[in-house]
């Protein structure tokens, strides 16, 4: 059950959220819980929308940021960000099942996303703390400095809502994919 009351419709939500609300309604056809529950601090949701949507403007292909997200969910043991990711790397991406599992693993089926998705997980599961060895392995694959900090970024933005959807127990509305670390 979640800890904070979501708000059913955008009307529902802080005035201040609701423009990002209906963006966000614009962009994905919906307004799933977690940016309805974020709209509760409108600051909150107006930094995550601007954080990804600069993101969604790098050099990452989409389907590496989803093996990303899919990664560092299931690290995180977080089953919302888990089902919303497989879904939308299934139906947006077009990720396989076998590509989807393997990015759960923390890796990848394509050889230069395997090295991205490899740094991501090792970037996730240490905190931060990685070797030169791992920082020259995702450069060989040939990920420029910018597409590296990228990746960094990728992590920390999904562990944030991993964090988010733990703490507050956000209500899953996609396909259910429970994560092998949910608590």
């Amino acid at each position: 059950m979640t800890r904070i009351p979501t708000p059913a419709t955008i009307a529902d939500a802080p005035e201040a959220s609701r423009a990002l609300l209906e963006g966000v309604a614009k962009q994905l056809g919906s307004t799933p819980n977690m940016f309805r529950a974020i709209a509760l601090s409108p600051q909150a949701l107006a930094g995550y929308l601007a954080l990804s949507g600069a993101l969604g403007k790098g050099s990452l292909p989409a389907a590496t940021r989803e093996r990303i997200a899919l990664a560092v969910a299931e690290i995180n043991g977080c089953s919302y960000c888990l089902s919303a990711h497989t879904y939308l790397g299934r139906n947006l991406a077009g990720l396989d099942d076998a590509e989807i599992t393997a990015n759960r693993n923390g890796a990848s089926n394509d050889p230069k996303a395997d090295a991205a998705v490899r740094f991501a997980a090792l970037v996730a599961l240490n905190r931060g703390h990685i070797t030169d060895a791992d920082f020259a392995a995702v450069k060989l694959a040939g990920y420029t400095d910018a597409q590296v900090i990228e990746i960094v970024q990728h992590v920390a933005l999904n562990s944030w809502t991993n964090f988010f959807n733990e703490v507050f127990k956000t209500e899953i509305d996609f396909p259910v994919v429970e994560a092998s670390k949910a608590a």
